[in-house]
Formats: C-alpha cells, sequence, structure tokens
C-alpha cells in the first residue's frame, strides 16, 4: 500500500512515521519548504520526500493519501486526486485505524485551545494516562506511533474534520459557532456549521456531545439535524434540568448523580468566556468519573495558554497583553468585552471576510485608539475611524508597539487582538504574540 502525505509539517510527519511503522510505502510532498528539524526526521526513519514541488508521477499513484489541513481542496494536486478517486483522509481519520484508545474532540470557533488544555489538565492531573493531540502539542499519529496513552484530548478545527469518514470521539464538545475560514467555505455559513458538526456524525448512543446552549448556530442545527450522542448542554444565561450552569456566580454541574458547584472567583481564569470553557471542561471530566475535588483543584490552579489573554508586564501602570490567538473577529469581541481599563487596542493581518459590525458597540466604549497592523488596513479604518480619536497604522511589531506605548496613560490597557490571521507579515499566530513581547519587554 502506497501513502503519500500532502504537507511535511507536525501532522504530515506523525503520519509518516506512524504508516511506515505499519508497513505502507510512505512518500511526503510538500509544496512549501520542510522544516529542517522535520527533515532530519524523516532522514531517521528513512522516509522518502520532496519539498518545493509537487511530482505528479509519485503522487497520482497513492493507494491513499494524507492531507495536512492547511491545504484547502481547491489546490491542483488535489483536485487532480479527487478525479482518480484516491481516499484522502485527515490525520485524524488516517490514525484512528490504530488505535483503541478513547477520545475527547473539542471544537469550536473559539475558546477550543483553552478548553482542550484545560481538559487535558484536568484529566491529568486526576492520575488519567492521557495524551494531548490534534491542532495543538506532538501530532495524533505521531503519539499513537509511540503507543503510549489510553485517552487523548484533540482539539479538531473544522479543516481537520472535513477529513473524517469513519472518525468519532467517545465524549464531543462545540465550545461555539461564529464565522471564521469562510474563504474555505465558499463563503456559506451553513457549510462552516456543518464542518463542526461532522465532530458528532459517528457518534452512537453511549458517546456525549457537549455544547453551548447559548449559542445560536448550535441551537438551530440541533433543532433541525439529529444526532445518536447523549446531549449534554451548559449556559450561563439559563438554569438547566442536565448539565452545567450560573446561577449567582456559582457554576452548578447536574450531570452525574452527585451534583456540585464551583464559586466563579475561584476559577484561574478571567472572563465570561472562561466560564463557559471551564463548564466544558468540567463536563467531560464529570463524564470520565474524575473526583470533584480534583476537578475544583485543577479549575483554581490551571495556568492558561500562551498568546491568549496573556498578560505580558506593566509599565509605568499600563498592562500590556498578548491576545495574538484572536484571529476573528468573535474572539476579539471576547477579549475587549473584558477589558475594564481604557484600552489601546492593535488590530489587523489578512481579513479572512471579517465584519466588524459587533465589535462597534465595544470599540466605543473601551477603546481609546486603535493601531492597525496589517499591509491592508482599509476595513479597519473605515469601520472605525469614525468613533476613535486616534487611528494610526504600523508595519511592524516594534513600530505598533512604539505607538501604543506613546499614546497609552497610567491605568490603561495595550491589548493585541487582531481579529485576522497572521501571514501578511508574521509566520504565525504564535510568532506575531512572541514579537509583541519582544517589543514589551524590549521597552
Amino acid at each position: 500500500m502506497r501513502l503519500v502525505v500532502l504537507g511535511g509539517g507536525e501532522s504530515g510527519v506523525g503520519t509518516a512515521i506512524l504508516g511506515k511503522k505499519k508497513g505502507y510505502e510512505v512518500f511526503v510532498s510538500d509544496f512549501g519548504k520542510i522544516k529542517d528539524t522535520y527533515k532530519e526526521v524523516l532522514l531517521l526513519h528513512k522516509i522518502k520526500f520532496e519539498d518545493e514541488k509537487h511530482t505528479e508521477d509519485l503522487i497520482l499513484n497513492a493507494d491513499v493519501v494524507m492531507k495536512s489541513p492547511g491545504i484547502p481542496e481547491k489546490a491542483p494536486i488535489v483536485k487532480k486526486l479527487l478525479e482518480k478517486n484516491v481516499p484522502i483522509l485527515s490525520e485524524i481519520e488516517f490514525t484512528n485505524q490504530f488505535t483503541d484508545a478513547v477520545t475527547v474532540g473539542i471544537t469550536g470557533s473559539n475558546g477550543k485551545t483553552t478548553t482542550t488544555m484545560l481538559t487535558y489538565h484536568l484529566l491529568k492531573q486526576a492520575g488519567l494516562n492521557v495524551g494531548l493531540a490534534g491542532n495543538i502539542g506532538k501530532s495524533y499519529a505521531w503519539q499513537v506511533s509511540e503507543g503510549k496513552y489510553d485517552t487523548y484530548v484533540l482539539e479538531l478545527s473544522s479543516f481537520q474534520l472535513d477529513g473524517v469518514e469513519t472518525y468519532k470521539p467517545h465524549i464531543a464538545v462545540i465550545t461555539n459557532i461564529s464565522p471564521d475560514h469562510l474563504d474555505r467555505y465558499e463563503y456559506k455559513y451553513e457549510n462552516y456549521i456543518a464542518s463542526k458538526f461532522r465532530i458528532t456524525m459517528n457518534q452512537t448512543e453511549e458517546d456525549y456531545l457537549i455544547y453551548d446552549a447559548d449559542d445560536e448556530a448550535i441551537n438551530n442545527w440541533l433543532k433541525n439535524n439529529t444526532t445518536k450522542a447523549k446531549l449534554v448542554p451548559f449556559s450561563i444565561s439559563q438554569k438547566l434540568e442536565y448539565g452545567a450552569y450560573l446561577e449567582n456566580d456559582t457554576i452548578k454541574f447536574k450531570i452525574t448523580n452527585e451534583s456540585f458547584d464551583m464559586p466563579t472567583n475561584q476559577l484561574s481564569l478571567e472572563g465570561k468566556h472562561n466560564v463557559k470553557n471551564a463548564m466544558a471542561a468540567a463536563t467531560v471530566a464529570q463524564l470520565l468519573k474524575i473526583r470533584k475535588d480534583t476537578i475544583r483543584e485543577s479549575l483554581s490552579d490551571f495556568q492558561g495558554v500562551e498568546h491568549r489573554l496573556e498578560k505580558v508586564l506593566k509599565i509605568n501602570n499600563v498592562q500590556y497583553i498578548n491576545d495574538s490567538k484572536a484571529t476573528n473577529v468573535n474572539a476579539t469581541f471576547f477579549a475587549l468585552d473584558s477589558m475594564i481599563t481604557p484600552t489601546v487596542w492593535i488590530v489587523g493581518g489578512v481579513d479572512k471576510g471579517n465584519d466588524y459590525a459587533e465589535l462597534l458597540p465595544l470599540v466605543n466604549e473601551k477603546v481609546k485608539a486603535i493601531i492597525c497592523l496589517g499591509i491592508d488596513n482599509k476595513k479597519i479604518i473605515d469601520t472605525f475611524g469614525g468613533i476613535v480619536d486616534e487611528v494610526v497604522e504600523a508595519t511592524s511589531m516594534n513600530d505598533a508597539v512604539k505607538f501604543a506605548y506613546r499614546m497609552a496613560e497610567k491605568g490603561d490597557t495595550v491589548l493585541l487582538s487582531p481579529a485576522c490571521a497572521s501571514f501578511d507579515l508574521f509566520e504565525s499566530y504564535e510568532d506575531r504574540g512572541r514579537q509583541f513581547k519582544v517589543a514589551v519587554q524590549n521597552l
């Protein structure tokens, strides 16, 4: 059997290693450049590869193809494979056939990384033999090839779910749905929503779907479609007979026979959105029979995620916050919503079809100045120019931070929350966040 892996990044190299171990003849092809560290791994495992090109003769003869999530369906090589009816799987789908591990699959437009990390923290603290994979950390395939874990917590993007045919998590979580990546879904919101719900399509009556009962898109889908999984809702606006809900600043869990409470002031993470993330993660822990004391303790000592509302430094009584992971409008909405002091907001990058209108009331209330950090800032300037006193443009992170330093006064906050992808000026949102932190430290 010939396995061709498209993309020589984390998921691609992991899949290649697993494929080789399972007896496939493996070839890795990347249209871009493969990082030297990954090349070394491929050489070590004696796996053939190419980069900066796709050689059709070496690809179209595949029995099965694993496509990295970043490669769109409309890529020419993918179209040719589809014409030849070659099965194209995601890393998750390919890997699934080689493991009996229990998986918790977590998806959503926002909050999925925090919820995934928090769920992993809860299960690990409880002593489960648990791995963390998907969109985060070491690839799922790579970890399965080493065969170390009984349970996995997987962060799943819509792109990863698009390549799923038979995979099913025992527990699925949908944190929320808001328009994102619409450029990959023919600019149709319903296509993107359907993609997220692929997480539950193979679930049975023995499985669970945890979801935000306050989310309009999720509720609409559940009204018009069915899943066999047992539905476990969470809410911060309504009292629930079953699930997790908020009452008088206390989270109430009614999931197992033993209900329990957790005051929100004991959560280590701040903000309404993090109350929801905590509800989702703790619900997973309860379904996996983890003790209440362990859940409580883990929710109160969790350290949070880098590049997500990460406090960097206070300089001259101005707090600098790195929220580089906010790559869409909805994520930035959460960030601005949690600001309690006048804010200098650094925003911009590659716009994925953003509608900034929903941010207008928050910007009007909280933002004193805007620094645009992108190649094309016209849309941001058109939207907010009339309601914010100062709007400037910066072409590097250093410049943006220097502008912010000059504009911010004692007691203000400088917030990097771009609402956009990072690929115009940076390698990734992590690179953008790290450059911000370095620039702040150099002030």
